[in-house]
């Protein structure tokens, strides 16, 4: 379709028309694929279904019937080669008015379409945000230290009443109305005092109690229990033994047992670079949102509705697509939650309009910057869409190409690094009005402790919680 002749003229409101005139001789091939169509359609006496010749079918219809399938058909193409002939970046679908030829000779239209608006942007280099300190405190390696001390206690017989974090060996029986639910049921059930796991009154009546203790008691199943969720299940439980979590002493022999380190403070120096790591990664990660939340601020013009429409549907379709396995739909999502429906799309729409101005100045950033992807970095994503959805490189380039995506990796790829370059350029402070370092700390050359670890399953004597079964 080369032979289109195309213009633009900027119109007001964001908008192009984008005039368009297509010669007779070349709309002539549409008519011709039009009348093939009809061919399909109409039965010809002595004609198979699409054999009938067209000086057969313009005779007994008229070239008018083909002509308006053929401006049909044919339109929204020629449309699409002038968008990419003038490179316009359209953003919602054109208001198309044919102008001559719908009668016969040159084909004349115009689209009136919206289009991304370009903007500029300053103050981009010099942002300021605030995130939570990534400072790891004494405590935070306490608490790793003790987690690990966790798994590696012991359960040692206790007579005192049971409280929370105590063990109770028992024997369940859950029952509906006689009969025994699937599930809640089990003989010499190891269970954790305050964990929850079967429901909530098992915790409330096994505090305070001791080895012989027989409880009888009524719950409602909760949420998740299928078609008997709701239903009062009577249980009667015998507490047959009582448990206390005994953790060991964090010295120097219990480190070299546990992990790959010598002494205590080899062990508590890997849990505090490996949680600064965390925190720095979740700094980086928390500065990034903030410099895009602080971009959309710089621009000035109100979010095309098209963009912010479209943006909520992605988000939408998002949040379905998680939720579908829960066998839960958006509505009762909202209920479950407490949220208002239209509270809920009021907050919605905010935040797309703000994501949609972000993108808007990150645009601007990039070509204010003059920030590129280069070939390189193009084949390098292209390799990690290959090994995403298992194909070769050469059929996901090809496959780009030709749904004239490629250009939109690119933009994406540039996108990406004007993000870096804000986040680079930006003033990161605390909570405190401190400079955050963003740079990740470099760990050891040695390994962490794994689940897996050298003393592994000889932790706790049997610590790991059975599911109770029929």
């Amino acid at each position: 379709m080369s032979s289109l002749s195309t213009s633009v003229e900027p119109l007001e409101g964001n908008k192009v028309r984008l005039k368009i005139a297509v010669p007779a001789q070349e709309f002539e091939k549409a008519i011709d694929t039009a009348f093939r169509k009809l061919a399909r359609e109409v039965k010809m006496p002595g004609f198979r279904p699409g054999k009938a010749p067209r000086q057969l079918l313009e005779a007994r219809l008229g070239v008018g019937v083909a002509r308006e399938q053929a401006l049909r058909d044919s339109l929204p193409e020629y449309y699409a080669t002038a968008v990419e002939t003038e490179d316009i970046d359209v953003i919602a679908p054109p208001d198309i008015d044919i102008t001559a030829g719908e009668e016969a000779g040159d084909i004349e239209f115009d689209a009136v379409v919206e289009v991304r608006p370009i903007v500029k942007v300053s103050g981009y280099d010099s942002l300021t945000v605030e995130v939570p300190s990534p400072t790891v405190d004494d405590e935070a390696i306490d608490a790793q230290i003790d987690a690990l001390r966790e798994r590696f206690a012991d359960l040692e017989d206790s007579t005192n009443p049971l409280t929370d974090g105590d063990y109770a060996q028992i024997d369940i029986k859950g029952s509906v109305e006689n009969e025994p639910v699937d599930g809640l049921s089990a003989t010499d059930y190891l269970y954790e005092v305050g964990s929850g796991t079967v429901v909530e009154k098992l915790d409330q009546e096994l505090r305070g109690k001791k080895a012989g203790d027989i409880l009888q008691f009524d719950d409602a199943l909760p949420a998740g229990a299928g078609d008997d969720t709701g239903a009062t299940v009577v249980f009667q439980v015998l507490v047959k033994d009582a448990k206390k979590k005994v953790l060991p002493e964090a010295n120097d022999e219990w480190a070299s047992e546990v992990s790959e380190f010598d002494t205590i403070d080899g062990l508590r120096g890997d849990a505090r670079n490996r949680l600064e790591l965390y925190a720095k990664v979740q700094a980086q990660l928390e500065a990034r949102d903030k410099v895009l939340e602080a971009s959309s601020d710089l621009v000035t013009i109100d979010a095309p509705e098209p963009l912010v429409a479209q943006e909520m549907e992605r988000r939408l379709h998002d949040l379905q697509h998680r939720l579908e396995p829960q066998g839960v739909n958006i509505t009762q999502y909202l209920q479950a939650t407490g949220q208002d429906q239209e509270q809920f799309i009021a907050g919605l729409r905010e935040g797309c309009a703000k994501a949609v101005k972000a993108d808007l100045a990150l645009r601007a950033v990039v070509a204010q910057e003059g920030i590129e992807a280069t070939d390189a970095e193009v084949d390098a994503e292209i390799e990690r869409l290959a090994e995403r959805v298992e194909e070769k490189p050469a059929k996901v380039r090809r496959d780009l190409e030709q749904r004239g995506a490629l250009e939109a990796v690119r933009s994406d790829l540039a996108r990406g690094k004007a993000v870096e370059y804000l986040v680079d350029h930006a003033t990161v402070l605390d909570e405190s009005g401190n400079t955050v370092d963003l740079a990740l700390p470099t760990l050891d050359d040695n390994e962490p402790p794994s689940d897996d670890a050298e003393a592994g399953d000889e932790s706790a004597d049997g610590v790991q919680e059975q599911e109770p079964s029929e």
